[in-house]
């Protein structure tokens, strides 16, 4: 059920026996809402695709974001300098920790004038972002990577307001003023003043299309110089120059937040563009902000590259825009329990690119409440660690062995999942399917999984996971559903499920997450270590193959540049790996998808055309897969064939698939097989 309203709302829910259904224990829910501009959709479908297509009808589906976005984001309110920046960009070098995202929070910016540098602490913020960047191009010779760390910026749409030199030296609040696109106080005239972080401050009214374009245009780093009256610069041609590709944004306090406000918000009487008091736009206020900013970083760029704006406040089709979090948390393992059922909620809501700050924004978690969150946060669709600016510093190269080890170990178990990652993204872009799946959505008709909400799958892939949330714990339960094997994902031991479903319990020791690889799926991995996400371009690929208990698999993998649109013109690879028993034995193939799914591809992008040699298939044609592992044969290979050429392959016995016991699965490891992830290839296992 949706309840949709742009307006500020408050709604009473109250259960009540139903009599008309007193037989079958029912309950009659009353929901009381506002009215006005108020409508309350009920969709209800028998299966999981019916409603989320029903949803995605109405709110938009979630765009496909950047590779490097669904890296290892590392952030802090905040790191203070240039230098500060360097030096941490360096110690996760010479940690070996993999990183994707340096953030700065609101310290950057001059007096909280936002898109104003600090000259103090950051003099040099251009060479500061190449310098970031350009340890992707020392590291990157052999595999022409690029723009391996970016620099997150804060903006949020209000301004600083002083009545005298800040006013002059503030261009973008100066250029607002001009073109009158700042909200009103009750009545439309004035401009209401708040209280911020910025102290005194304005707001954009994001409404009056007149602040739309002048919006994009200040990110135009590359935007030709004017000069006016007074050999200073016009305010409205005035635009952030000292940014580049390299910066993305970060739309905070978006709500809007208002620290003298009622309720900590603006007031409800003050107007916007059309004569609107803001109770009757409160809602998507927010969404307006991070739609306007995502086209400003499109824009930007010629080629467009894919935008990355994380937002607080969302609605209703915010998921076309960008990423969301969960907000201010505190460093505890409640709230970390939280977080996990946060995002599977939003997930569902359609707000699928969520994640909750790693280690609490709050507070000192000690070091095995750390390990523990970075566990949650790499299994998480947005994975940040994040921290206030009173807490001790927590970069994880700062932690003493063991728990270093172990979220080194963790941070690259994130990075060989990407290919996981970046498939169910296109999944999602298509079909609306959340990217973690709780239990009843894998599972709809399973009564008893309908409660369970701290254990979930990611897209399509087969994976379970059963984050950890608890301190002390050496062993958990996870509930299997079907009468289908599942795998440990780290030691290979198999569990059968059963129906209806049971539990299982499996060791969860510190240095350990659950996760279970569900029979009949194959995992496609990248296992080499790299400091960042591009620097995997060019790595080959690892197919795991769970087989089920019928002695078969099936998985995708999704690959395109991961930066630029060139996808929505077919330059990509979408293929299908699958497991299945003949005559002859066990055969393990690659299929291309693309050519017989050109109207859900990606993105909801139709292609009029594909060819499985386009420019990007080629450029990835030298990509190989360098390792097939088979979990639960029944018994070892006589041969393996590849086009009648014998290849080389090791064996070990234990259970099988379609067996009773649980224990060791059979691991039937095939090395070099000779394929390649862009080209059509088969084998044949032989018995």
């Amino acid at each position: 059920m949706y309840l949709n309203t742009k307006r500020l709302n408050h709604v009473s829910i109250r259960f009540y026996p139903s009599p008309a259904r007193a037989q079958r224990k029912s309950t009659l829910g009353v929901f009381v809402a506002v009215g006005s501009e108020t409508w309350i959709d009920i969709a209800r479908t028998p299966d999981k695709e019916g409603t989320n297509t029903h949803w995605v009808a109405e709110s938009g589906n979630p765009v496909l974001p950047a590779l490097w976005a669904l890296g290892h984001h590392q952030c802090r309110w905040n790191y203070i300098s240039s230098d500060d920046v360097r030096s941490v960009q360096k110690r996760f070098d010479e940690a070996d920790m993999p990183v994707d995202v340096f953030w700065l929070d609101i310290e950057y910016a001059k007096d909280h004038m936002y898109f104003m540098w600090d000259e103090k602490t950051f003099p040099d913020p251009v060479e500061m972002t190449k310098d970031v960047v350009a340890v992707d191009e020392r590291c990157a010779l052999t595999y022409s990577a690029f723009s391996m760390l970016m620099s997150i910026c804060f903006t949020d749409g209000r301004y600083r307001r002083s009545p005298s030199q800040a006013y002059i030296s503030y261009p973008a609040y100066k250029a607002a003023q001009e073109l009158n696109v700042l909200v009103k106080r009750p009545g439309g005239k004035e401009e209401f003043e708040g209280w911020c972080w910025s102290g005194s401050s304005a707001w954009v009214d994001f409404f009056d299309p007149g602040s739309w374009e002048w919006w994009k245009g200040l990110y135009k780093f590359d935007k030709p110089k004017t000069i006016g009256d007074g050999q200073e610069e016009k305010a409205l041609d005035w635009a952030w120059r000292d940014s580049s590709e390299g910066i993305h944004i970060w739309n905070d306090m978006n709500e809007p937040s208002v620290f003298n406000g009622p309720e900590i918000t603006m007031q409800k009487d003050n107007v916007h563009y059309g004569g609107w008091e803001h109770r009757d736009v409160h809602n998507i206020n927010g969404m307006l902000y991070h739609n306007i900013t995502a086209q400003a970083l499109k824009a930007r760029s010629d080629p467009a590259k894919r935008p990355f704006v994380l937002t607080r406040s969302f609605f209703a089709g915010s998921q076309r825009h960008g990423a969301m979090w969960t907000g201010d948390n505190l460093g505890t393992w409640e709230h970390m329990a939280v977080g996990v059922k946060m995002v599977l909620a939003n997930g569902i809501a359609g707000m699928t690119f969520a994640g909750a700050d790693v280690g609490g924004f709050f507070g000192n978690p000690p070091p095995d409440m750390l390990v523990r969150w970075y566990q949650v946060g790499a299994f998480a669709p947005f994975f940040r660690a994040h921290a206030h600016i009173d807490t001790k510093r927590r970069e994880p190269y700062l932690l003493e062995e063991p728990y270093r080890g172990m979220v080194r170990d963790i941070l690259r178990l994130r990075y060989s999942m990407l290919p996981i990652w970046y498939t169910a993204f296109r999944e999602t872009s298509v079909t609306g399917l959340p990217v973690l799946r709780p239990h009843y959505v894998m599972f709809p008709k399973d009564k008893q999984g309908f409660s369970i909400d701290d254990q979930y799958y990611i897209g399509n892939s087969g994976l379970l996971i059963k984050p950890v949330t608890d301190p002390g714990v050496e062993k958990t339960e996870v509930y299997l559903a079907e009468a289908q094997p599942y795998y440990d994902y780290a030691s290979y031991d198999l569990y059968h499920g059963s129906e209806p479903g049971h539990n299982v319990t499996v060791p969860a020791p510190l240095e350990k997450i659950p996760i279970l690889v569900r029979g009949g799926s194959f995992i496609t991995t990248r296992e080499r270590p790299r400091r960042s996400s591009p620097l995997m371009k060019h790595d080959p690929v690892t197919l795991l193959v769970a087989l089920d208990k019928e002695g078969g698999a099936a998985g995708e993998i999704y690959l395109d540049d991961g930066d630029s649109y060139s996808h929505e013109k077919g330059h990509f690879i979408w293929r299908q790996f699958y497991a299945e028993t003949a005559k002859q034995g066990l055969v393990i193939a690659s299929e291309d998808l693309a050519a017989d799914n050109l109207d859900r591809a990606v993105d909801q992008v139709v292609l009029e055309r594909y060819d499985a040699d386009n420019a990007f298939a080629r450029e990835m044609a030298h990509v190989r897969i360098e390792r097939i592992v088979v979990l639960g044969l029944k018994k070892a290979p006589k041969v393996i064939r590849n086009e009648g050429i014998e290849i080389e392959f090791t064996w070990e016995a234990g259970e099988a698939a379609d067996g009773k016991k649980d224990g060791k699965a059979s691991v039937l490891v095939i090395k070099n097989p000779g394929a390649f992830v862009a080209k059509k290839w088969g084998f044949l296992v032989e018995f």
